[in-house]
């Protein structure tokens, strides 16, 4: 089958407020549809509001945007990237109008997500499906690359960001634990999506490649109410059950669920995880994201040529590569 010809890359991710006045509409287009009232939204508005009202994740995506464009260029990829958010500006539909007044008409989209699960893969289908039905008939049509938790070059990126974390601890891999972090989701999410097998695959394979022994996979950033369980065990208790035992030991933590330094990162490791680790004598380094890595930006540049028919797809470990095309019953809400 022949592969399709595209005429622009759309890069597409959460989006995240600018600055003071932003951060209550945008918490609002997070939660829109759920009914959750303003006061809920106070005690989360205060952790951007302890950065300045700004979270770094639009400037980073740009950061990330302004790469790739230089590495399709120089590897004969003519296709403009234009860049959409789910929840903030520039928002997903006035992207998708303005690539339907330019005449596009056929997009490969990158999402901001290394990992399969509603929020990070069939979500954002729904939003790109949703912004479609604002468009005028013909809308550009959208297809997504894949997930890419095994493939080689991520595994090198993560591997080395955590490497260089580690680097500033005065101790021996030995002697440190590696903790890495993502995203909590509900269980009755998780029960309908490759998610948790997924990142303890890719833990996996990021220890072997570091030959690191003492390794375990933790989850932040939760929400919604106490009585609905979701994936544990939370970082910080978990810091405080390892004190307990071991206050002595070293501690690198590695956002793997995430690719950019954004702001749950920045406040539940820099902040709340490191505010534990310093209450308990734990000394602790937390690795960056993959952000720019030229490892990362060479494995979107990657992707798109698998979408083009010219490379194969590649993965690492136990897992084969993930399809293109998400069938029907994948990365169910519930």
């Amino acid at each position: 089958m022949n592969a399709p010809n595209y005429d622009a890359i759309l890069f597409l991710s959460f989006g995240g407020p600018e600055g003071p006045d932003d951060v209550m509409p945008f918490l609002r287009n997070v939660v829109r549809g759920r009914n959750v009232p303003d006061e809920r939204l106070q005690s989360v508005a205060k952790h951007y509001m302890h950065f300045g009202g700004v979270s770094p994740i639009n400037q980073q995506n740009r950061d990330v945007i302004s790469a790739l464009q230089i590495e399709l260029a120089t590897n004969d990829i003519d296709l403009p990237v234009y860049f959409g958010n789910r929840n903030w500006q520039p928002m997903l539909a006035d992207t998708m109008r303005q690539m339907q007044q330019d005449g596009v008409q056929r997009v490969l989209t990158i999402v901001t997500s290394a990992f399969s699960s509603y929020s990070g893969c069939r979500q954002y289908l729904e939003n790109i499906r949703d912004a479609q039905q604002e468009l005028d008939f013909p809308f550009p049509q959208v297809d997504k690359v894949r997930v890419f938790f095994n493939h080689p070059l991520f595994i090198e990126a993560v591997s080395e960001r955590i490497h260089e974390a580690f680097s500033g601890l005065d101790a021996a891999v030995n002697d440190g634990e590696l903790i890495f972090t993502a995203h909590s989701i509900p269980m009755a999410m998780a029960d309908h999506c490759l998610y948790e097998v997924q990142l303890n695959e890719s833990a996996k394979l990021i220890a072997e490649r570091l030959n690191w022994q003492r390794w375990s996979l933790c989850y932040q950033s939760r929400s919604g109410p106490p009585t609905q369980p979701w994936l544990e065990p939370d970082i910080c208790s978990y810091l405080t059950e390892l004190a307990d035992k071991d206050p002595s030991r070293a501690i690198v933590i590695a956002p793997l669920g995430f690719l950019s330094d954004h702001l749950e990162v920045l406040f539940d490791l820099d902040i709340e995880a490191r505010q534990v680790c310093d209450e308990k004598g734990l000394a602790m380094a937390r690795a960056a994201t993959v952000g720019t890595h030229p490892k990362y930006i060479e494995l979107l540049r990657i992707l798109v040529e698998e979408r083009l028919g010219r490379r194969e797809s590649a993965a690492i470990g136990d897992q084969p590569p993930c399809r293109d095309v998400c069938p029907a019953d994948c990365c169910l809400p519930r």
